[in-house]
């Protein structure tokens, strides 16, 4: 008789629970189902729907445009593929800034319409009372410092944050701010090393870094640019593990050189 074994979700208590161990955590975005099976059998800790995919998967030229609409798709597909990470959905643009009532109810959205297990919005103190009363709902909440490109504008392009000592107090501070708010984790992106490894020594609960170093309690990329799946740019912080849009072309070129020259399809993928 076969015995099926039982996949444990990664929950926050178990990622409260990393960083007191000291065990590092493993965070990387997914956008559909079959990425999501892959990624989850290779262990994944935590899978963020990210809006990111507004570029990665979309082609837009900045995460602006992307809608609820955009990110519960996605996050439904990511959610059907995954049975042991965490899965985060990513609240888009306009999705909490408008009033606390719509934040919170959008949040309820990625769990109850999408099958998420959490929600992760930009910000600092300015989205406190939100993420508090997101996380008075039962919705756990990731934070996100630093570099936020959903203010991209306002922050006048993809620049590393917390450089100087008043910079730096306020990150600092924006973080402790979250923490207090209920924020199960927080990541910091592209923040000076140093700076993320004081602000992880200052909270109880996890980092994770995106071009902030080794010192987070864990690390996120976008699995497009790490797989070398987006070329229109490549971040500082991003190594490619893999250049599969390379394996693609070479792929497809080949398909078409044997379909224009008859030799697909050949009898042992014909039906007779």
């Amino acid at each position: 008789m076969s015995t099926q074994v039982q996949i444990t979700r990664v929950t926050t208590a178990k990622i409260r629970d990393m960083k007191k161990k000291g065990e590092k955590i493993t965070m990387l975005t997914a956008y559909d189902y079959p990425t999501a099976v892959a990624m989850d059998s290779a262990g994944v800790d935590i899978f963020l729907v990210g809006d990111s995919l507004g570029m990665v998967v979309l082609g837009y030229d900045s995460t602006l445009p992307v809608t609820m609409e955009d990110m519960l798709h996605h996050t439904k597909a990511v959610c059907r593929g995954t049975q042991r990470a965490m899965v985060i959905g990513d609240m888009p643009f306009m999705s909490y800034q408008t009033s606390v009532a719509e934040g919170v109810r959008n949040a309820g959205r990625f769990l109850q319409e999408a099958g998420a297990q959490a929600v992760k919005l930009e910000g600092g103190r300015e989205v406190a009372e939100v993420t508090s009363r997101i996380a008075a709902a039962g919705i756990p909440v990731m934070a996100h410092i630093g570099l936020t490109p959903q203010s991209v504008h306002q922050l006048g392009g993809y620049k590393v944050q917390g450089k100087g000592d008043k910079a730096a107090q306020r990150l600092l501070e924006d973080a402790k701010i979250l923490e207090e708010a209920g924020a199960f984790s927080i990541v910091l992106e592209c923040v000076p090393k140093g700076l993320a490894k004081e602000i992880t020594a200052a909270l109880e609960i996890p980092t994770i870094g995106i071009g902030a170093g080794v010192d987070c309690d864990g690390q996120v990329l976008v699995v497009h640019d790490m797989l070398g799946l987006f070329e229109r740019f490549t971040p500082k912080f991003v190594k490619q593990y893999a250049r599969i849009n390379d394996h693609i072309r070479e792929a497809v070129e080949k398909y078409c050189a044997e379909v224009k020259s008859g030799t697909f399809p050949d009898d042992a993928h014909s039906f007779m």
